[in-house]
Order: C-alpha cells, then sequence, then structure tokens
C-alpha cells in the first residue's frame, strides 16, 4: 500500500480552498483520499503489531472544532492517525501525520498527566543520565536528531524545582516527543511504510525507558 500523489493533490487544494462549499463539490476526491490514507493507516498498524502489543488505531477526523479557535478553517489539511500501546506497563504512543510538506512521524508521551510529568521530572532531578544517554544514542540521534519535541514548555522550572538545576531543559517541558519529518518525495516513495516502521521501532529504546519509570517509584520498586 502506498500514499496515492491524489492524496496529497487533494490535500493541497484543500489547504487552499478551505471552505463548506468547495469541500462539498469535491467530496468525492475526499472519500478517496480518505480510504487511501486509512488503508495505509491499517497497514502500518499491522507492521506495528509484529514488534509491539497496540491497543487502539486511531484515524483522526479531517473536521476541524473551531468553536473556540481564531482560526475559522473547517477542516485540518491532513490524514493522521495515532497508535495506543496496550497495558499499563507499556507507556507511549505512535502518530503519523500526512501534510503535503510537513508530513511527521513521531511518538512519546503528549501532555501527559500530571501524575507521570511529576513522576518523570522527579526522575530528571535524581539523575537524568539514562535520558541523556537515550538522546545520544545512534538510533535516536539518526531518526529524531538527538532531541525530544514538547512543543510546549515552561519559562523556568517548574514549581518545587531548582531554576539552576543543570537539566532544567528537561524539567521544562511539559512533553516528550521525538519526531522524524518526512519530504513529499519520502511519503510518496514506495519504501514509505517500510521507513515509518524502521522509525517507530527507533522509538522502543526511549518508550522503554520512560515506562520503567512511569512504573516505578524512585527507588525503582514498581508501582503496578
Amino acid at each position: 500500500m502506498l500514499v496515492d500523489k491524489r492524496s496529497f493533490q487533494f490535500l493541497t487544494e484543500l489547504k487552499q480552498n478551505n471552505n463548506r462549499d468547495w469541500f462539498s463539490a469535491q467530496k468525492k476526491r475526499y472519500q478517496e483520499a480518505h480510504q487511501n490514507a486509512k488503508d495505509v493507516f491499517a497497514n502500518i498498524y499491522q507492521n506495528l503489531q509484529h514488534h509491539d502489543e497496540i491497543e487502539k488505531s486511531k484515524m483522526m477526523r479531517i473536521y476541524r472544532d473551531v468553536r473556540f479557535s481564531k482560526d475559522k478553517t473547517p477542516y485540518k489539511p491532513h490524514f493522521a492517525n495515532s497508535f495506543s500501546r496496550l497495558g499499563k506497563e507499556l507507556r507511549g504512543g505512535y502518530f503519523i501525520r500526512l501534510r503535503p510538506g510537513e508530513s511527521i512521524v513521531a511518538g512519546g508521551f503528549w501532555e501527559p498527566n500530571k501524575e507521570d510529568i511529576f513522576r518523570i521530572r522527579k526522575e530528571i532531578e535524581m539523575d537524568a543520565s539514562e535520558i541523556r544517554d537515550l538522546l545520544i544514542a545512534p538510533d535516536f540521534v539518526t531518526y529524531f536528531g538527538g532531541k525530544f519535541e514538547s512543543f510546549d514548555e515552561l519559562k523556568t522550572a517548574p514549581r518545587g524545582f531548582d531554576k539552576n538545576h543543570p537539566d532544567v531543559d528537561l524539567l521544562r517541558k511539559k512533553g516528550f516527543i521525538a519526531v522524524r519529518n518526512f519530504t513529499d518525495k519520502e511519503v510518496l516513495s514506495n519504501n514509505f511504510i517500510e521507513e515509518v516502521d524502521k522509525t517507530y521501532k527507533a522509538l522502543r529504546s526511549f518508550f522503554d525507558l520512560f515506562s520503567d519509570i512511569l512504573t516505578t517509584n524512585l527507588n525503582g520498586e514498581s508501582i503496578l
């Protein structure tokens, strides 16, 4: 299964004509592009099941919730899907977005709940060496540039943490996401789904480390 270039053409035109009249007139093209993306995501899901346990695969709706947004365009000019890992022991989630010029494959911990983010920060405060080692590991550098993307950070250390802590750059993050960007040429290539799977496999050391953190206390004892 390949990403059809006609799907990308539809998304490109949708971005330029993001209104209900145009979308309604192009409904058949949308349905074909949507099905193509759905098939691609299903293939990716099947590959994931060979090396991880996935509880849920969810394709995002193309319709935007504009009630509380200044941007009133009704549609998202992309197709996206998330894959949730199974059980309390397996933390982290996978994500993919197909968007002309802005396609990404990602994974990690987006907006973790307050208990999880506090536990991660306490681990960083006590000893961030394993997380630092993860960031410079060859696969993490190759696929994700050796960094986390949180997309939202505190201006200083969170309350209760030392603003002069040597790892304050990690403490300030509100989430921990690893992202790989794909060009349109890469998305439309014959080996795109294979590259997505390789990228997801490169997340496992990240997921394993953070799963261990989130399922133990600071003494390393299981809390499950």
